[in-house]
């Protein structure tokens, strides 16, 4: 049974469709990206599946089971967890506050999930009684993933991981998404370093006009030249 699945999945904002008709197949295992140009609806596909954007057409199933429209605490409840692209920290909380926040839902896994947090992103512990707000953009990035992670998701969405961060941060961040994916997490998400994030993808989703173009392994898409030329820069 698929970690999650899409159906042909409509939706938008004030009675405008923006998503019309994205498929999607994910399995646990796996680490999917989706990418495409500006205003394809690659942020909005990871809202609704979050349950911040109403779905009025197709399904969303999480292990199988429908999930469209369920409010995002009762989705944590479930297993997913969601790290959005701004505002992803709490700035005035130390590190580990910020962390604590994540397993509000599993208070009794504190102690163990800080330890797990902490090796998965070594560079937080020295800081964990630091203000969030004083860390640079990919050590906030990293607490935010972090605090997704304390409440034990099988499914991590990301959005935008990268956006603003050095190249050297941007590498770690993928690193870490493949380390947290390879200790049972899947992990879906939308990035606008696309030859980056589809070199570590197991599953590749070009969005463009809320449609799928194309969906195929990373490594494939990388090797498309329509592709390559339409989405990817040549």
């Amino acid at each position: 049974m698929p970690l999650l699945e899409a159906r042909d999945v409509h939706g938008g904002y004030g009675g405008m469709n923006i998503l019309n008709g994205v498929n999607m197949l994910l399995e646990a295992d796996q680490v999917g990206v989706i990418v495409g140009p500006n205003g394809a609806g690659k942020s909005t596909m990871l809202k609704a599946i979050f349950g911040l954007l109403h779905v009025n057409q197709g399904d969303i199933l999480l292990h199988g089971e429908p999930i469209q429209n369920l409010a995002p605490n009762k989705l944590v409840q479930r297993g997913m967890g969601f790290v959005p692209q701004e505002k992803n920290v709490f700035p005035s909380l130390s590190v580990e506050e910020n962390l604590e926040m994540g397993a509000f839902l599993k208070p009794g896994n504190v102690k163990r999930m800080l330890a797990k947090v902490y090796e998965f992103f070594p560079p937080l512990t020295e800081k964990r009684r630091q203000p969030a707000g004083e860390l640079s953009g990919g050590q906030r990035q990293m607490v935010a993933m972090g605090r997704a992670l304390m409440a034990e998701p099988t499914l991590l969405l990301l959005d935008e991981p990268t956006a603003g961060l050095s190249p050297l941060y941007m590498n770690e961040i993928f690193d870490r998404v493949r380390e947290i994916n390879a200790a049972g997490v899947g992990i879906l998400m939308v990035e606008q370093n696309a030859k980056q994030a589809l070199a570590i993808a197991d599953k590749g989703f070009v969005l463009a006009a809320g449609q799928n173009r194309f969906t195929d392994t990373g490594e494939a898409l990388l090797a498309d030249p329509d592709v390559a030329k339409s989405f990817l820069g040549g």
